[in-house]
């Protein structure tokens, strides 16, 4: 790949890393690209990787703002999907995070987001590295009842294929993701939707994913998230979903903290990958966890 600077010269070439997040098996969970040093890389430069890596994010690690946080363990991120800059992306801070760990040891971090500072914690659990990033105060409204209509239609879901037990609602902690319950687990398994018609509705309703749930039990549910305004059908594993879906189950009365919430996603992909959101007594925020693991070009 030829890079160049905003200025029109040629580019010094970052090393590009490549994890799989909420899985310990390379054929699982979500790829990320991961940028540790990319000083010197414009908007557009950061772009062209992520277009050519085809990942739904890349993740570009660069110098803090002041006062962030410690030397080496505080840096500003910003993700690119194939299409477009997001704001927040929790499967590639996962990433992120466990690939500092392996170089620098486990610890606190802390990254600036475009949606505000995300702490991230990585542990070791028998014998692998775990992250739990905390998200952004979250925030849950409606949805009104046409943009929901039109979104069914762009899915070829009907209205009575949805679960009552789980309404409609945008949920945000990083970003927006229209959250929708499917009744039943077949309903959730059949996503084969309008990729363009669905883009333009979420374009305008600024949401980055649909969060699409079935309820397996009080806090376990299989989820699926379209991204068709990244360029990419279906994100296999997205923490920043996660983190919005554990506000909205805290907010609909669905649990009560502290609770653990179970959400296993990709096995509709053939990549599965399990997330876990803490929602902890007296903090609005969701703590979403998960391993990653390094994987080669070909993993992916």
């Amino acid at each position: 790949m030829t890079l160049e600077t905003a200025a029109g010269g040629p580019a010094r070439t970052p090393e590009i890393l490549r994890y799989t997040a909420f899985s310990a098996d390379p054929a699982g969970g979500n790829p990320a690209g991961v940028v540790l040093d990319a000083t010197g890389l414009d908007d557009a430069a950061q772009l062209a990787i992520a277009a050519e890596l085809g990942y739904s994010e890349t993740a570009f690690l660069t110098a803090p703002p002041e006062g962030l946080g410690e030397p080496g363990r505080a840096f500003t991120i910003r993700y690119f999907s194939p299409l477009a800059e997001v704001a927040f992306c929790g499967h590639a801070t996962v990433a992120t995070a466990v690939a500092l760990a392996e170089r620098q040891g486990p610890g606190d971090l802390v990254f600036a987001t475009q949606a505000g500072p995300v702490p991230v914690t990585v542990a070791r659990h028998d014998g692998a590295l775990r992250a739990t990033l905390t998200s952004v105060e979250p925030r849950i409204e409606p949805i009104a009842p046409a943009d929901l209509a039109e979104a069914l239609a762009a899915l070829d879901w009907p209205a009575a294929d949805l679960d009552p037990a789980l309404p409609p609602r945008i949920a945000y902690a990083g970003a927006r993701h229209l959250v929708l319950g499917a009744a039943t687990r077949a309903r959730l398994g059949k996503l084969d939707y309008d990729f363009d018609r669905l883009a333009a509705l979420m374009h305008r309703l600024d949401l980055t994913t649909l969060q699409l749930v079935w309820r397996e039990g009080d806090t376990v549910f299989h989820v699926r998230d379209p991204f068709p305004v990244g360029g990419v059908v279906e994100d296999p594993a997205t923490g920043a979903a996660a983190a919005a879906f554990g506000a909205y189950t805290r907010a609909l009365g669905l649990v009560t903290a502290p609770v653990t919430l179970t959400l296993h996603q990709g096995h509709d992909l053939g990549r599965p990958g399990l997330l876990t959101v803490d929602l902890r007594s007296g903090d609005p925020r969701s703590h979403v966890s998960g391993t990653a693991t390094r994987i080669s070009a070909t993993d992916a």
